[in-house]
């Protein structure tokens, strides 16, 4: 009987050794320091999860490409050379290409709008978790969306729609490729920390980013003139990690990870959307000119995206992918996150 009783304790001790043990975890992304989605989202998200753990995750951050590109973070990440990677599914259409449903002009506001709904469909048990991530080996922890891009051009001398085409714009690919092809524009691929050498050499006339990005890649000295109150689409990362990395994990630091990536989405979208408003008005207080597309070329513009949209949904279905149940999927939950937010 003692000796059960003392086998019984030591396993308990033993037990709440390991639960008690620290876990460090390597993330790595592609922004540089300073960049408005650091300070926003990853360095906070970091914060949280610290706390939340008392201390026991510890986050071993590597920014500004200091372990790859970009495009680099799903092979990173799937490999387990990080156990946590920034991965846009602009950056590896070939990979999650449902996943740019998020990043398709038109369709939301803000960046709430944005990540709420990406957010419910990506996260566990959600459509876009069991039809794309868990396929690819990885689990979004949390997710960034920036505010609808704006054009951002290294010239004042734009006048309308039709005036845009042939413009050589920078596009994170994706969604936003089709878009400009839509619009008689060029997209030119590129990483965001490429864009200043590229607008100052006139590489290309300009970019499609949020105003909250500009001073990030400090573009606001070679901006002349920037779109506003339109869509042009945005970007969508999910900070996510390696899945058996995630299964090897004791199930009260999963628990701090579902809660952190829930109030993470609350807190960084209003913080996005409030800093889009005040990079605005920076932006205009530096002289910058503000264009207002016409009431003709807003039509054109809608136009544009509801085709975009159809024509992408279009495209996977004749690779056999589903599409339209991708575009019904991110409507359905746009829909619920505008009825909450009555």
């Amino acid at each position: 009987m003692k000796l059960s009783l003392i086998t019984a304790a030591m396993l308990g001790l033993s037990g709440s050794v390991l639960s008690a043990q620290e876990v460090t975890l390597r993330m790595g992304d592609s922004l540089p320091v300073g960049h408005v989605i650091a300070e926003t989202a990853t360095q906070p998200w970091i914060d949280l999860v610290t706390e939340k753990s008392d201390g026991r995750l510890k986050i071993d951050y590597y920014p500004a490409q200091q372990i790859g590109k970009a495009k680099d973070f799903l092979r990173l990440t799937q490999s387990g050379l990080v156990d946590i990677g920034y991965i846009g599914p602009s950056y590896v259409t070939e990979k999650m290409p449902l996943s740019a449903v998020a990043e398709l002009p038109g369709a939301s506001k803000t960046s709430c709008e944005v990540m709420r709904s990406y957010w419910s469909l990506v996260k566990e048990d959600g459509w876009l978790f069991e039809t794309e991530y868990q396929p690819n080996g990885i689990r979004p922890l949390f997710i960034v969306a920036l505010p609808p891009y704006q054009l951002i051009l290294g010239s004042d001398e734009v006048t309308s729609a039709e005036s845009l085409k042939g413009q050589k714009i920078r596009a994170a690919g994706g969604a936003q490729s089709l878009t400009l092809e839509e619009l008689g524009m060029v997209p030119v691929r590129m990483a965001p920390p490429e864009i200043y050498d590229a607008m100052s050499r006139g590489t290309v006339d300009g970019a499609l980013l949020a105003y909250i990005s500009v001073d990030s890649y400090k573009l606001t000295p070679i901006t002349k003139m920037v779109s506003n109150g339109q869509n042009f689409g945005t970007v969508v990362v999910a900070y996510s990690i390696n899945e058996k990395k995630w299964q090897d994990l004791p199930e009260e630091l999963k628990t701090v990870f579902r809660e952190a990536g829930d109030e993470m989405t609350e807190t960084a979208c209003r913080e996005f959307d409030a800093k889009e408003t005040a990079a605005a008005e920076s932006l205009q207080a530096e002289g910058i000119t503000f264009a207002p597309l016409s009431e003709e070329d807003t039509t054109t513009l809608q136009g544009a995206n509801d085709k975009i949209a159809q024509d992408w949904a279009k495209a996977l279905e004749d690779r056999g992918l589903p599409g339209s149940e991708a575009l019904d999927q991110f409507s359905a939950a746009l829909k619920k996150v505008r009825s909450q937010a009555e």
